[in-house]
């Protein structure tokens, strides 16, 4: 197989206390204790097994996994988009293991990470002396991935001159080796990933039309960590018993507080960002208490991007009224008042919107 992805089982939840004196023990009231052990089902029973390793709770994500699990059974070509450390290449596995072809390969080829004189030779192999340094017959990623999964990380740094050729293979399912004019033919699922907007790189002609509407049969976009902020205290959560495992550590618990800056910062490298934030804070951990380096997070503050849809504004504009109500919905304070709205209307837009109250720090 080209690429390995962990999967993971939970952990007990970690005890999330208010700022106190170390010695003393938190106070966390039965309801609370009852709210969190909720947030972490049995993952045998309530998730595929293809969705390991994916983690939160919140309604973007969910639409995310559905929408998995609508396409994986076909072999439609499917366009994941989304910012860098969000999870496409788990989404991708996710595809392979729901498809019927989850016992053949599931190949992982970054474009990205190939300079582009190689690019070629990698994607449809070579023959022996194809060219200068070709000693020998090579298998390019096309015909590993036969009968199974190709995906195509950083799809677009896709030279231009590559992609006519590429198109080929999209449409046709047959290439030709460097250095041979014997047609291959292969049966492959095709899944495209990046953090580019394609569509607009076609308006500037850096990406070819038809290409991209050969990728963009079925698109995923995948939500920043940022549209998903409930999600964070359970990645946190996760991350922190992961590598206090590794690191044979007993760290279990996150103050509130630490986790409410966690939660309000904004994560412009998602996941991946938040992952190596954890593990420098159990690096830097003595104690059973996750100490955060939350000044690091001060330094690297940078405004959201401003809406652009009307959608986006809508959103926007409800989030920032349910921060500033507290999450009170109802009632004459509440931020159904404030935005002109039923109380059932604002419900129903925050459902459609993906927005839910997010994790409450436990009051002492």
């Amino acid at each position: 197989m080209a690429s390995i992805v962990y999967s993971h089982q939970f952990s007990w939840p970690a005890k999330w206390s208010g700022d106190s004196n170390e010695d003393s023990a938190p106070i966390v009231r039965e309801e609370e204790f009852i709210a969190n052990t909720k947030a972490f089902p049995d993952r045998e029973e309530s998730i595929p097994r293809a969705f390991e390793g994916m983690i939160g709770t919140s309604e973007a994500l969910k639409r995310v996994m559905a929408h998995v699990q609508t396409v994986a059974a076909t072999d439609s070509t499917v366009l994941l988009e989304g910012e860098t450390g969000t999870g496409k290449e788990l989404i991708s596995r996710a595809i392979h293991t729901l498809s019927p072809r989850r016992a053949r390969n599931f190949v992982k080829f970054n474009c990205a990470a190939i300079p582009s004189g190689l690019l070629e030779s990698e994607l449809f192999g070579h023959e022996r002396g194809a060219f200068t340094g070709a000693l020998s017959r090579k298998i390019g990623r096309f015909e590993l991935a036969d009968h199974g999964t190709l995906l195509l990380d950083e799809a677009g740094d896709i030279p231009l001159e590559l992609q006519a050729k590429l198109l080929r293979v999209l449409q046709e399912q047959e290439f030709e080796r460097l250095g041979s004019t014997q047609t291959q033919r292969v049966d492959v699922r095709f899944i495209a990933a990046t953090n580019r907007n394609l569509a607009k790189m076609v308006s500037h002609e850096d990406f070819r039309e038809d290409l991209y509407f050969r990728l963009n049969v079925f698109p995923i976009v995948i939500p920043p960590l940022r549209e998903r902020r409930e999600d964070i205290p359970l990645l946190a959560e996760f991350f922190m018993h992961e590598f206090s495992r590794r690191m044979n550590k007993h760290v279990d618990t996150i103050l509130a507080s630490t986790m409410e800056r966690l939660t309000n910062y904004s994560w412009h490298g998602n996941i991946r960002e938040l992952q190596n934030f954890i593990e420098r804070a159990v690096i830097l951990t003595d104690g059973s208490t996750l100490w955060a380096p939350l000044e690091a997070l001060e330094s690297r503050i940078a405004p959201d991007p401003a809406p652009t849809t009307l959608k986006q504004v809508e959103s926007s504009h409800i989030l920032k009224t349910l921060r500033e109500t507290r999450w009170v919905v109802g009632g004459p304070r509440g931020a159904a008042v404030r935005l002109g709205l039923k109380r059932t209307t604002l419900m129903n837009k925050m459902k459609r919107h993906g927005i839910s109250r997010p994790y409450e720090q436990v009051v002492n």
